[in-house]
Parts: structure tokens; C-alpha cells; sequence
């Protein structure tokens, strides 16, 4: 056997459907189509979301509410998620997301003063607590606001 002799498993390749090749092919005359309509015509069809003319469900249901298209989302990190930091390293948005604490797309990281930090931190974040400052001003670290 040669490479030459290989070639599809028999039942794997299927004969294309050739329409409008005449009614004795089966798919002649509408060629699949049915008989007029609009999606019998050229370019014609009906979006899937479109209702047959009835009010659409998106048109139906009541607004609530305001989505403000600028907002931002922050990523919130807690002070006793920062201990596993080594004394005088600088936690910024890499370092945390290479810890593992931030997942996912974020404008921004937000530290909250929730539990207590161990050791001295150099913060560079775009926002933080009054108490997480104190926290960690206290213990000898340095917070930069970006």
C-alpha cells in the first residue's frame, strides 16, 4: 500500500446536493425553496429574532434602571489577602494577578482594610480604604495611589 492509495473511509464523503438540475433530480422546479414567499426570493430571509410583525419580547418587557456605559469595574482586594506578599515588595496590578487574586478584566484595584497585614507592603493601586491606609502605614509600608 502507498500513500497514494490512501484516500477516505467509504460512507465518510457525501455527494453534494446539486439543485435545480431539472425535477427528475429531485431538487428541481423551487430547488428547495417551497413555493414563493419571502424566503423563496434572493437575499430574502427573516432574522431569528424577528416575531412575524408581533410586538417583539425585547419591545414587551418593562425598562428599569440606568447602565451607565462608563463605569468602571475594580477588582476589591482585602489587607489579609496580602500576607502571602514577602516584607517590602511592591503589590501592584501584575503582582496581584500573578498571586492569583485577580482573575479576569479590571480598570482598577480597590484594597480594603478587612483583617490585618503582617508585614511592611509598597501599595500601588487606584484606590484604598481609610482604614486599609492606616493598616498599613502603621506597619511600616508605603501606599501610592496610580
Amino acid at each position: 500500500m502507498n500513500l497514494s492509495e490512501l484516500g477516505p473511509r467509504r460512507g465518510a464523503v457525501k455527494k453534494r446536493k446539486r439543485i435545480g438540475r431539472g425535477t427528475g433530480s429531485g431538487h428541481g422546479q423551487t430547488s428547495g425553496k417551497g413555493h414563493k414567499g419571502q424566503k423563496a426570493r434572493s437575499g430574502g430571509n427573516v432574522p431569528s429574532w424577528f416575531e412575524g410583525g408581533q410586538m417583539p419580547l425585547i419591545r414587551r418587557l418593562p425598562k428599569r434602571g440606568f447602565v451607565n456605559p462608563s463605569r468602571k469595574k475594580i477588582a476589591i482586594i482585602n489587607l489579609t489577602d496580602l500576607n502571602r506578599f514577602q516584607e517590602g515588595s511592591t503589590v501592584d496590578f501584575q503582582a496581584l494577578r500573578q498571586a492569583g487574586l485577580v482573575k479576569g478584566k479590571y480598570d482598577g484595584i480597590k484594597i480594603l482594610g478587612k483583617g490585618a497585614v503582617a508585614h511592611a507592603l509598597v501599595l500601588r493601586v487606584q484606590g484604598i480604604s481609610r482604614s486599609a491606609r492606616e493598616k498599613i502605614e502603621s506597619s511600616g509600608g508605603k501606599v501610592e495611589i496610580i
